[in-house]
């Protein structure tokens, strides 16, 4: 199990023993004028009936271990580990976890005079906030994502930049795609399932039938659905939550960059470089000398 998602297990093992309600509870990370972050670990699960709720401000949520769906005026979408949660000031919305158990989010939020200046700054003059409800994994958020998640594991960063950056990066990155239409609710829980079983067993050879198994679709229709859902191949979704892990590592933790990359599931230290240049576009040693 990747090492961002403890915290949540041991949160939901807390929830099953005490048999209390699901509920978010947020740790402040760190804030500033017009801007602030927190650790934000849910526990709610199928049982527990998710309620609206309104964004009081501009947000981003990274999310970092755990699964659920979120609704907003914006659309319906499945978020997974690697994927941004947008939500504008004012935007009323729904989390829900009717699939699996809890959650943990890097949440960044901005005040709306705060964040209105970042989008001008950032080229969006005439746009005021978020077009769509959800961005995937995409590769040019991986360093941001796991710079955040090792902020949440207690590794120095420097928050402020970026929420800067993240900003900037979720402005830009897919606006022009627009929003999907919600998917059914039963593909819905067949991907939840296999998101769960990547993030349980990143390490383990998971191939496509495997995966397919657990969702309990024919590979053919896995891959349409996964990729429907969550905005990449389950390939791509495995190897970029294998990286992700790996950047938390090389950021969080003094181990060798050749243990790094076995435990994260690669068979040798070359294929690890490649894949870990191919995505944060420097070397691991290079990047972790630079974090």
């Amino acid at each position: 199990m990747a090492k961002i998602a403890v915290e949540l297990e041991r949160a939901l093992a807390r929830r099953a023993a005490h048999g209390t309600r699901g509920a978010a509870a947020a740790r402040t990370l760190a804030a500033g004028e017009g801007w602030s972050v927190a650790d934000v670990v849910c526990t709610s699960g199928p049982h527990d009936r998710p309620f609206e709720e309104q964004h009081s401000q501009y947000s981003i949520a990274v999310v970092v271990a755990g699964s659920f769906e979120y609704r907003s005026p914006r659309g319906h979408e499945l978020m997974a580990p690697g994927s941004l949660m947008l939500g504008n000031a004012g935007q009323c919305y729904e989390c829900g976890h009717q699939h699996g158990e809890g959650d943990r989010c890097v949440a960044f939020w901005y005040e709306p005079a705060y964040f209105e200046a970042l989008a001008a700054d950032a080229g969006g003059r005439g746009r005021r906030g978020f077009t769509r409800a959800r961005l995937p994994a995409l590769a040019a958020l991986s360093p941001l994502v796991a710079r955040a998640a090792a902020g949440a594991l207690g590794s120095d960063v420097p928050w402020e930049e970026l929420a800067v950056k993240l900003a900037a990066a979720a402005l830009g990155a897919g606006e022009e795609r627009g929003g999907a239409n919600g998917p059914p609710p039963n593909a819905a829980a067949r991907v939840t399932r296999a998101i769960r079983a990547i993030e349980r067993h990143q390490d383990s050879a998971l191939s496509l039938p495997r995966l397919a198994r657990a969702a309990g679709l024919s590979p053919y229709h896995f891959l349409r659905t996964f990729e429907r859902l969550t905005g990449v191949t389950p390939h791509q979704y495995l190897r970029r939550a294998r990286l992700r892990e790996a950047a938390i590592r090389l950021i969080d933790a003094p181990a060798k960059v050749l243990d790094i990359a076995l435990d994260c599931g690669f068979g040798d230290v070359s294929a690890f470089n490649r894949a870990f240049r191919a995505e944060f576009g420097v070397s691991p040693t290079r990047y972790r000398a630079s974090s």
